[in-house]
């Protein structure tokens, strides 16, 4: 249970005066590297509101339940992809980045040096705080590894979505890229850039809209007939930002987010499967297939031996009638098989009537021109068959088929997108307890404020402390609880995952007490805000001699003005 009163943390002595927290059920902090403490996913076990998880870009950055992502969302584990991640950065090892959407590609190109690369955004809303340099350090880290590496000031959106004015975006803008600077970024290697100020990104953003519908937005965002169409216009312009690393070629590409912003990496994922001129599909025969019934044909041309007078050319027909008496055991590996997807699978097959069951790949005309559909079928090789918008060819596996497909786009005008991947990080409890807000100074720690500010903040933070001193020697902390532990494994143990986990475990075996660990903890914040504003003012020069804009020279109200 969250403490709100200093008063309580295991500490001898008078503390500091209450603070009130929040109404918000916190998460797990990071977890120790090779402690068993946590369960696998990481979640809050009957953390509220568990069964009522909604992602809202421009909402509450809050998750009652991580484990939810996995389950309605389909985020998967990071956990999966991880062994294949070559120098993990300390959050993917403690589990601050919990979740990814098809990262194993992004990994597999840093391990062998191929092409990759990273982007994500800054809404210049207000000070860049240590929630941000969660961000910073992604895309710092992927350059290190080799990715190009790309970070943009989402200014159209603050504008259309937040209201903010063009002179406060300026203000701010200034204050995240110097601290990405001071952070490391290597804007020799990478690249940085103001929504308003690319017109390369806003050419895109117009190609994408012909790709969108309104019905879309409503489903995904909850627009309405109030809804400016600005704002509208800047949710397009986040889809051209995923996918512009990809205009001079096709890559890998990572966005890394907190979960909220899930549904802006779902919309652009479809969006750059809707620019493609080829959609790549397996089949079985001449017929469509949904992707429940391919998995399920699938499973019925491999038990062929079972039904086919030839295995080597089992006949639709059969496969019809093996498919309606197979109990839900023969079925197995697929499991449970709903009844409605059976039963549109055999009418398929038998309607197919004496047609083999025959594996090919299948290329299905999305939005080629006739000279590339005849391009590509010039350039398969081995046995193929062409219909009227698709054509199936016999001898290649669905890796050389993509490959081919994207070649032929690309030599015909067409961008080739690879479909973005994702990472999400947890998102930093408040140091009162609650949600980390801007609109609250004392819940969070701005890389603006001054160091001995930082020191007192953290000093008057919420603990995972118990009772009495007592208490906390005899049951031990509360560490899984605790913002201030957070501060240790999010920040300010570094790269030091020995440091981090001897906190922790000093904290849950009684010997670390709250009031000598926030000391220590504030200190550490302390020296880090001196070290990192020293650097933001080197960075002073290198900003100045970048290519991009510090003054919008765009005129009119924010549009909750008018």
């Amino acid at each position: 249970m969250t403490r709100d009163d200093d008063s309580r943390h295991g500490e001898d002595g008078p503390q500091a005066t209450p603070v009130a927290e929040d109404d918000h059920e916190r998460q797990r902090p990071a977890r120790p590297v090779d402690s068993e403490t946590f369960a696998p996913d990481g979640g809050t076990e009957g953390a509220a509101g568990a069964d009522d998880v909604a992602l809202d870009p421009w909402g509450s950055s809050t998750v009652s339940d991580y484990r939810k992502l996995f389950e309605e969302f389909g985020i998967g584990e990071f956990d999966d992809v991880l062994p294949g991640v070559p120098n993990p950065h300390y959050l993917m090892r403690r589990g601050v980045i919990f979740g990814h959407r098809d990262y194993a590609p992004v990994a597999d190109a840093l391990r062998e040096g191929d092409d990759a690369a990273v982007l994500s955004g800054f809404m210049p809303t207000g000070d860049p705080h240590i929630g941000h340099k969660l961000v910073f350090d992604e895309i710092i880290w992927h350059q290190e590894q080799g990715a190009d590496a790309y970070g943009l000031l989402a200014d159209l959106e603050a504008h259309a979505a937040r209201g903010m004015t063009w002179a406060e975006i300026d203000e701010h803008a200034r204050d995240y890229l110097l601290s990405l600077l001071a952070l490391g970024f290597d804007p020799d290697e990478g690249e940085l850039y103001r929504q308003s100020d690319n017109r390369e990104l806003q050419d895109l953003a117009f190609e994408l809209g012909s790709k969108a519908n309104f019905s879309e937005f409503q489903g995904i965002y909850g627009f309405d007939g109030e809804t400016n169409v600005s704002h509208m216009e800047s949710v397009v312009t986040q889809m051209a930002d995923m996918l512009y690393p990809q205009l001079e070629e096709p890559k890998p590409t990572v966005i890394p987010v907190g979960p909220d912003q899930d549904p802006h990496v779902r919309f652009a994922r479809d969006l750059a499967a809707r620019m493609r001129y080829f959609k790549v599909t397996e089949a079985y025969a001449s017929f469509e297939l949904t992707d429940a019934e391919r998995a399920l044909v699938g499973a019925v041309y491999e038990r062929r031996d079972d039904y086919a007078d030839e295995p080597d050319r089992p006949r639709c027909e059969a496969a019809a009638t093996w498919l309606r008496e197979a109990d839900a055991d023969t079925l197995d590996p697929l499991g449970v098989v709903a009844d409605s997807v059976r039963e549109s699978a055999a009418e398929k097959l038998e309607n197919a009537g004496m047609e083999p069951l025959r594996p090919r790949v299948r290329f299905l005309d999305a939005n080629a021109t006739d000279e590339a559909f005849e391009a590509l079928i010039e350039a398969i090789d081995g046995e193929k068959r062409r219909y009227d918008a698709h054509v199936d060819a016999f001898d290649l596996d669905r890796e050389a088929a993509e490959a081919l497909s994207r070649e032929v786009e690309l030599d015909h005008g067409g961008y080739g997108f690879v479909p973005p991947s994702s990472v999400y990080h947890r998102f930093m409890t408040g140091l009162t307890g609650g949600k980390m807000s801007s609109s609250i100074p004392a819940s969070h720690i701005s890389l603006l404020d001054d160091p001995e500010d930082g020191y007192d903040k953290v000093k008057a933070a919420t603990t995972g402390g118990r009772d009495t001193a007592e208490k906390q020697r005899e049951l031990g902390g509360e560490a899984d609880e605790c913002p201030v532990y957070e501060l240790y494994a999010y920040l300010l143990s570094g790269d030091d995952d020995e440091f981090a986990k001897r906190v922790y475990d000093e904290c849950v075996g009684g010997e670390r007490l709250c009031g000598g660990c926030k000391e220590q903890a504030a200190e550490l914040m302390k020296e880090f805000l001196e070290d990192h504003q020293e650097k933001r003012e080197e960075a002073e020069e290198l900003l100045e001699d970048l290519d991009i804009s510090l003054e919008s020279s765009r005129r009119g109200v924010a549009p909750g003005d008018r």
